[in-house]
């Protein structure tokens, strides 16, 4: 592979990105929906890749031929195909710079009965994605056990998350997982987006939601701006670094903490190894990627500056625009290269993973956030819904739709959210182990220790939270 292959690949990622920004543009039910263009662009990818026009031109021409499998290259195709599990670490890694850490009893008392909804559905979703796994998919459709945490891998984590676990799947023999959450995470996205209206149009009409239009409607505008966003941006008063360019600086802070993950990950490999996987014969973090702990290097990063007062020096603007394009290359490559073989060898387990996970979902919201939230509990509890659908900005979306003008706390609460709750679930630690634990300890195991967690933070929302309800 060259490097001139290796360069062509990203320009045809830029190619794709303007395309698909121009078909959203003059399409207004993608925009209704709040597909970002990298999501667009990914499935046009596949649609012209060898997942669909290649079965059409691989009919007329010989495996020479540059059209043999559709438009895209196989050199491409290649190349696309180890970018998710690198680009996947740029993203984490810029999780929490630029961001100022406050202290755990402010979080406590702003987003506590937030932290905990979203814990229990997290682990929730192990707990219905490891029954459905053993009482139907295994037994009748001989799916791996692993199948079990594609609910939360796919709905909470998202598409970089099911793209970034792609490498642990292969090294599990369940290659087609990376596959099939994909799929899931798509259908996360747009199940959120709708179901999510659906369900602000019933609040408003029931008198729940209360602060729906506001004192201002969303404007055409910011529909598309946040259908484009993975997050608010802050603005805030930064200093420039002069004796190096800006975006070089905050691309070497990006580096630097994932070099610090890496580092972790080879003590903790090589603790292991001297330890009771020496004793056991059970081999844990060599399964973990890189990516949740290239998050704690980002942390670490930000907790130097902070104590060191030089924080200002970090410009999170700068930082979210590495991300995004980061998540952007990613989704991109990664849905370009979506098996929709595999998707159909396994569709009635595809199926029955969305229905249950979709059910869950909005029943946690529908009826568990009432009890678990004392206050706005279904302005604060949609955004928690469409976090556990799809991805963070389909939260803030549905957020924005039902109090557009911040007259409840649930956007500072979502916030706050995040730093007890990424580090773990949808996408965090426990994400990522979830895979090399069912596969070492099997999924009965992970089942009950999923159940005991769930049922742990349920009745502490109950009956800790739910005793605050006016």
């Amino acid at each position: 592979m060259s490097a001139n292959m290796i360069g062509f690949s990203f320009v045809l990622i830029g190619v794709f990105l303007i395309i698909a920004k121009v078909v959203r543009l003059h399409t207004k039910w993608l925009r209704d929906l709040f597909l970002p263009s990298s999501i667009i662009a990914g499935f046009i990818a596949l649609i012209v890749g060898p997942e669909v026009l290649g079965r059409v031109t691989s009919q007329f021409f010989n495996e020479t031929s540059f059209f043999y499998h559709g438009l895209i290259p196989e050199f491409v195709l290649e190349v696309w195909g180890t970018l998710p599990s690198l680009f996947i670490n740029v993203v984490f890694a810029a999780l929490f710079l630029g961001k100022a850490v406050p202290n755990l009893k402010k979080i406590w008392l702003i987003a506590g009965p937030q932290v905990v909804m979203g814990q229990t559905v997290s682990w929730g979703q192990y707990v219905v994605g490891l029954l459905l796994t053993l009482l139907i998919l295994t037994p009748f459709f001989g799916m791996s056990s692993l199948a079990g945490a594609l609910i939360e891998i796919s709905f909470v984590g998202g598409h970089g998350t099911a793209a970034g676990l792609s490498s642990t799947f292969q090294e599990l023999g369940f290659a087609e997982g990376a596959d099939l959450a994909l799929g899931l995470a798509t259908i996360g996205i747009l199940s959120g987006v709708v179901i999510g209206i659906i369900l602000i149009n019933w609040g408003y009409r029931s008198g729940r939601a209360k602060y729906v239009g506001g004192k201002a409607k969303l404007s055409e505008k910011e529909r598309a701006q946040i259908g484009e966003s993975y997050g608010y941006e802050i603005e805030k008063e930064t200093k420039e670094v002069t004796s190096i360019e800006p975006l070089a600086f905050h691309l070497s802070l990006i580096a630097i903490a994932i070099a610090l993950g890496y580092l972790l990950q080879q003590l903790l490999i090589g603790l292991e190894a001297v330890t009771w996987g020496a004793w056991t014969d059970v081999y844990l973090f060599p399964y973990v990627p890189l990516f949740p702990l290239a998050m704690i290097g980002g942390m670490v990063v930000q907790l130097v500056f902070d104590r060191l007062n030089i924080e200002t020096y970090i410009d999170q603007n700068l930082i979210s625009r590495i991300s995004g394009f980061a998540l952007d290359v990613l989704l991109v490559s990664a849905l370009a290269t979506l098996s929709l073989a595999v998707i159909g060898d396994n569709i009635v387990p595809f199926l029955l993973l969305s229905i249950i996970a979709i059910a869950w979902n909005v029943f946690a919201f529908l009826v568990l956030a009432p009890r678990m939230i004392p206050e706005y509990w279904f302005e604060r509890g949609v955004g928690d819904l469409g976090q556990a659908m799809g991805m963070t900005a389909t939260g803030l979306l549905l957020m924005k739709i039902a109090d557009p003008d911040h007259e409840t706390p649930a956007l500072e609460g979502f916030g706050y959210k995040q730093i007890l709750f990424e580090p773990f679930v949808g996408g965090g630690l426990v994400t990522a182990a979830s895979l090399p634990l069912i596969y070492q300890f099997g999924p009965v195991m992970f089942l009950v220790i999923s159940l005991i967690i769930t049922v742990f933070f349920l009745l502490f929302g109950l009956f800790y939270f739910g005793r605050y309800k006016k």
